[in-house]
């Protein structure tokens, strides 16, 4: 039997049992196999260089200033209850079954290769209680930032891609566990076993010159001791991987989706969602209610800062879907999901 075939039997078959935390596992030396688009080459680059189309127009940059930025506290929730608070780009604080959870963390100013941050970090990190774990989507700069992971206890579970573990562990961190695609791990919380299953994306991953696509990339699903359900996209373009984490995963709540650095879409289509694709996203997983995020807080690509939270907005109504369903939060918002919805 393929590897792929072997793949493609374990999407289908019934969730699995979790896997045990901080196993050493030895991986593939490359996961390019698992790329669902050709990566850029030489040519892309530089018809991208000659077309100037890397950041929006000065025009484009007045609207810095209207961009939503509201901090608050943090929900006061307890262990039945999934709270989630959109820290900026794709860090959220999550609340599920008692424990506190953040994504893809970067409190930094800046990242490599980028200006410095359009809008604070909507949660200060003094302000953060014990952080019980922490999801990595993939490796890239701007979901992977080490001067973030550094504030953190070195016994903080890290729940990783696979191949990452060792990035992790050269840092001193000793709660390290790495999974494949379609494999879970749990953590204790007062009310119960939270569950993380590690799902497909349709992105790729590299931190350095020669390390491209040796570390895995994906997003996450957290089911809470209640059987709340919050999907974590992480980094992604829109494909067939949605509607099956939708049919493995059934009952999603909430679905944390990407809908920026989408501009050109010759070049980013492939890797990251637009607005319309992110909604239509939602619907495939047959989530309940959608959070946009990846928009609004670095310039990435060349669309307009405020252009992604427009049309977001149109293609849900277009959907006739309940407008209270679009959690489109400004950067520090939080929201509240009560336990039997």
């Amino acid at each position: 039997m393929t590897e792929q075939t072997e793949r493609s039997l374990a999407e289908r078959r019934p969730l699995g049992d979790p896997r045990p935390l901080g196993e050493r596992r030895v991986w593939p030396r490359s996961f390019v196999d698992r790329l669902t688009a050709p990566l850029p080459g030489v040519r892309a680059l530089a018809r991208l260089a000659r077309e100037g189309r890397l950041r929006p127009s000065p025009e484009a940059l007045r609207e810095v200033p209207a961009l939503p930025v509201e901090p608050g506290p943090l929900p006061v929730v307890d262990a039945a209850t999934t709270a989630v608070t959109w820290a900026g780009h794709a860090s959220w604080v999550l609340r599920v079954g008692g424990l506190t959870v953040l994504t893809d963390p970067v409190w930094s100013r800046r990242i490599l290769g980028t200006p410095p941050r359009l809008t604070p970090v909507g949660v200060r990190w003094e302000d953060l209680p014990p952080v019980d774990a922490v999801v990595i989507s993939h490796n890239h700069y701007d979901h992977l930032d080490a001067p973030t992971l550094k504030r953190l206890p070195r016994d903080t579970p890290l729940l990783l891609p696979a191949g990452l573990a060792r990035w992790a562990r050269r840092r001193r961190f000793t709660r390290v566990t790495e999974l494949d695609w379609w494999e879970a791990v749990e953590l204790p919380g007062p009310a119960g076993p939270v569950r993380f299953d590690f799902v497909p994306a349709h992105h790729w991953s590299k931190r350095t010159l020669t390390d491209t696509c040796r570390s895995l990339w994906g997003g996450w699903v957290l089911t809470s001791p209640a059987g709340q359900r919050v999907y974590f996209a992480g980094d992604t373009g829109y494909g067939h991987w949605f509607s099956r984490i939708g049919d493995r995963y059934t009952g999603i709540d909430l679905a944390l989706l990407p809908i920026g650095a989408y501009d050109p879409r010759w070049m980013l289509g492939p890797v990251h969602t637009d607005p319309e694709e992110a909604v239509r996203a939602c619907q495939d997983l047959g989530a309940r209610a959608m959070a946009p995020m990846h928009w609004s807080t670095f310039l990435l690509s060349a669309e307009p800062p405020l252009e992604p939270l427009h049309r977001v907005r149109a293609a849900w109504s277009a959907t006739g879907r309940p407008r209270e369903n679009l959690w489109d939060l400004p950067v520090g918002g939080s929201r509240v999901l009560t336990p039997g919805r």
